[in-house]
């Protein structure tokens, strides 16, 4: 750690593993119920759940990416953070607007929208956080070096905080309101988020391989201009079927096909600039966790993606399980698993001790990706037989859900072992074996750093 005001960033990554471990816990009960309907069916509804599970999931990967923000700016900047006190007012704006939000959702209060839930004044809350983060890092960046990586990760957070806005409109028609519900979801995950994951990736490429920054550079220009040019029409391909003109049908179709593009370029530059590299970095789980990243957000966001975008196959298979199999492992490529990554490479330096527990770190890697690259066949081969059942054959929603009780049975045994991993990347981030502890001072320093 070079500059004192990145200890910031530790609160916020201790924050995140905090509503990681809660996230995929309610994903492990939500997938119980798809077993046994009537668990907790009175005390803690399956709606209500899917909420947290998913609600959680969005604020502790953006805790990721604003900690990663402060970690990484002001190296890239050559300056210290703006103002530390302004990134702690985020953070407890951040976390109190997430407590409010899950004891609103457990008395039944919530706005109803499928990942814009949140109250009113739990909305305003992040948009006033959202604006003192972007102050705060803006502020930094013009005041000290600018580089390719700042530059690229403020377009995305810039971007990100902006398209929030979006989320106070709620017309009366639902064509509208689902047009604005999308320029929020599909404009953040599939656009301004890749940004986000580009720039993240590129800095740890550069601190993990010793790869040139303008080879690094240029790589990043190439990934950014293919992913606006892809996702922002790509949105289209969730227009077909809520009353906007049928052109979509063919402009959704065609740009959301060229969406892989940008997933395979970040695959590619992961590989390349390991191949490239120079340095042997002690770090081999950040390393492990970004290679991963990009790997599997080509297979989850890309190839998944595309195996059900085209409007002639989505008109069948919209809303099933296979809607369910590219949610999972895309997110869990594209942002979980990269957040992992920023989380296994800055935590020991900010905690002043060599990395540690790398073992534990590496096994939680192919104990999740592998439960997750399981479910998602497992949802895809049941999406696949819903499809058939319910929008070819035509038979009852409930009837076909029976019939896939199998699947989801070893879908939960997958989600077990994620859980499983996940609760071992917490132990391995957050618990330090005695022999690994650094005695502070001089000798502090962290290999690599």
């Amino acid at each position: 750690m070079k500059y004192q005001s990145q200890k910031v960033a530790l609160a916020y990554f201790v924050c995140a593993l905090a509503l990681f471990g809660i996230q995929v816990l309610g994903g492990l009960i939500a997938g119980w119920i798809y077993v046994s309907p009537n668990f907790l069916s009175e005390l803690l509804p399956f709606n209500i759940i899917r909420m947290i599970h998913t609600n959680a999931l969005i604020v502790w990967l953006l805790l990721g990416f604003f900690g990663a923000a402060y970690y990484l700016i002001p190296e890239e900047s050559e300056r210290e953070i703006y103002s530390v006190p302004l990134a702690y007012i985020q953070l407890i704006l951040l976390v109190v607007g997430t407590l409010g939000a899950v004891v609103s959702y457990l008395v039944g209060i919530h706005g109803g929208r499928e990942f814009l839930e949140q109250p009113l004044w739990v909305k305003f809350g992040i948009l006033v956080a959202a604006l003192i983060f972007l102050f705060n890092v803006s502020m930094t960046v013009l005041a000290g070096r600018k580089t390719a990586i700042t530059n690229v990760l403020l377009m995305g957070l810039w971007l990100l905080s902006l398209l929030w806005v979006f989320a106070f409109i709620n017309p009366d028609n639902l064509s509208l309101d689902k047009m604005y519900w999308w320029f929020v979801v599909h404009l953040w995950v599939e656009a301004t988020w890749e940004l986000v994951m580009a720039s993240i990736l590129a800095f740890l490429l550069l601190k993990l391989t010793g790869v040139d920054r303008e080879v690094i550079e240029k790589w990043l220009y190439v990934i950014v201009a293919t992913a606006l040019f892809s996702g922002i029409l790509g949105t289209g391909h969730h227009y077909y079927w809520i009353g906007l003109p049928s052109y979509w049908q063919w402009v959704g179709s065609i740009f959301s096909t060229f969406e892989v593009i940008p997933f395979f370029l970040m695959m590619s530059f992961a590989f390349v600039m390991v191949w490239k590299g120079r340095k042997n970095h002690p770090n081999k789980a950040a390393l492990l966790w970004s290679l991963g990243s990009a790997t599997v957000a080509f297979f989850g966001a890309g190839v998944w993606g595309f195996l059900h975008t085209l409007h002639g196959v989505n008109f069948y298979s919209h809303g099933t399980q296979i809607t369910a199999a590219h949610g999972h492992l895309s997110f869990y490529g594209a942002y979980v698993a990269l957040n992992l990554a920023m989380f296994s490479y800055a935590m020991p330096m900010l905690r002043n001790r060599a990395p540690y527990n790398q073992v534990l770190n590496m096994a939680s890697f192919w104990l999740m990706t592998s439960g997750m690259a399981f479910m998602t066949f497992v949802l895809t081969f049941a999406g696949t037989i819903q499809t058939h059942m319910q929008r070819v054959l035509g038979e009852y929603f409930m009837v076909v859900q029976d019939d896939l009780m199998l699947f989801y049975i070893m879908r939960f045994g997958a989600g077990a072992a994620v859980v499983l991993g996940a609760l071992l990347f917490i132990y391995s981030m957050l618990v330090v074996r005695r022999r690994e502890i650094i005695a502070p001072g001089p000798a502090a320093h962290v290999p690599g750093e």
